[in-house]
C-alpha cells in the first residue's frame, strides 16, 4: 500500500514538473517571439521615410481616368502622405482552397508605404484552444513568412525566395487599397490604361516586378484586384495561379476613404475559392511632416 501510494505521488510530482516545465517553455518561447516582432516593428517605422510631404493632384492629369478619380474619391488635394499604418483585422481564413475548414483570425498589420514594407502579425484559433502565430513580412525587397505554435513554438519558416518576394510583393500592392497613397505615381507605381473602369497598376521593388489590374465603380472605388499569375504554396510547391481580391463598404479614416472589408482567393481550374475574408477593426494613420 505505501509503495503504491509513494508511487502516486512520485507520478504526480512529475506531472507537476512536467507541466511547470512547458509553462515555463511557453513563457520564454513567447517573449522571444514577441520581442523578435517589436524589433521588426521598430526597424520598418524607423525606415518609414516618405519622399514627399503632400499630395498634388496636378500632376497627377495625365493619369487613367479611373485611376484619377480614384485618387480624388479617397484622398484630398494637398493632404500630407501616409508615413505608417496601422491596421487591426479580424476575419476567417483557410489554408488550402480545396479545404472546408475556416479559422478565426485577428491581426495587427504596420505599413510602412514609401519603404514598401509591412508586417502582419495574426493570431489564427486552432481546436483545443490553442492558437498559431503567423508572421508574414516584406522588407528591403525580401519576404518571408514565420509559424510559430502557441506563439511560442516555431513550426515552418522561410525567408527571401524569389516566389515568395513576388508573392508578398503582390500583396503589398494589392492591400495599398487602405494606405492609397502608396499608389500614387511618386511611390513608384505605374499605371497603364486598359478601359475607363480598369487600369494596370505594375510595381518595381529590388528587382522584383508585379502588376495588378485595378478595377473600379463609377464612384472610383477600387471593387477589385486580379492578377493571371501569383506565386502561392500549393502542397508544398510553388505555383503561379490567377488571384483575385474584393473589397467593398468604403469609409472615412483620417480623411481617407479606405473599404472596411476585403477578401482574396485563387482560381482553380477556372474557378474562384475564396481563402481570405477579413473586416478592418480599426486605421492608425501618421503622416509626413
Amino acid at each position: 500500500m505505501r509503495k503504491t501510494q509513494k508511487r502516486r505521488r512520485q507520478i504526480v510530482l512529475g506531472a507537476g514538473a512536467a507541466t511547470i516545465a512547458i509553462v515555463a517553455a511557453i513563457f520564454i518561447g513567447r517573449a522571444h517571439e514577441n520581442t523578435r516582432t517589436d524589433r521588426l516593428i521598430q526597424t520598418l517605422v524607423q525606415n518609414a521615410q516618405p519622399n514627399a510631404n503632400a499630395i498634388d493632384f496636378a500632376p497627377l492629369t495625365e493619369l487613367p481616368p479611373p485611376v484619377l478619380r480614384y485618387f480624388k474619391h479617397v484622398l484630398k488635394d494637398g493632404q500630407k502622405v501616409i508615413k505608417t499604418v496601422e491596421m487591426h483585422q479580424s476575419g476567417t481564413l483557410r489554408t488550402a482552397p480545396d479545404t472546408d475548414k475556416w479559422f478565426p483570425f485577428t491581426a495587427r498589420q504596420i505599413v510602412a508605404p514609401f519603404a514598401t514594407s509591412f508586417i502582419w502579425d495574426a493570431y489564427v484559433q486552432t481546436p483545443l484552444a490553442t492558437h498559431l502565430q503567423v508572421l508574414d513580412s516584406y522588407r528591403n525587397g525580401a519576404g518571408s513568412g514565420r509559424i510559430t505554435f502557441l506563439s511560442a513554438f516555431p513550426i515552418a519558416t522561410e525567408t527571401d525566395t524569389p516566389e515568395l518576394n513576388a508573392g508578398a510583393l503582390h500583396r503589398y500592392l494589392a492591400e495599398a487599397v487602405w494606405y492609397p497613397t502608396a499608389l500614387l505615381p511618386q511611390a513608384g507605381v505605374v499605371w497603364t490604361p486598359i478601359d475607363n473602369y480598369t487600369a494596370l497598376a505594375t510595381l518595381t521593388d529590388n528587382n522584383t516586378t508585379v502588376s495588378l489590374e485595378f478595377r473600379f465603380n463609377a464612384s472610383g472605388e477600387v471593387i477589385s484586384i486580379y492578377t493571371p499569375g501569383r506565386f502561392g504554396r500549393f502542397d508544398g510547391k510553388y505555383r503561379q495561379l490567377p488571384w483575385e481580391g474584393h473589397f467593398r463598404n468604403y469609409q472615412l479614416h483620417a480623411g481617407i476613404r479606405v473599404p472596411r472589408y476585403g477578401e482574396v482567393g485563387w482560381y482553380v481550374n477556372g474557378k474562384l475559392h475564396i481563402v481570405w475574408k477579413g473586416n478592418l477593426q480599426k486605421v492608425l494613420y501618421t503622416f509626413s511632416n
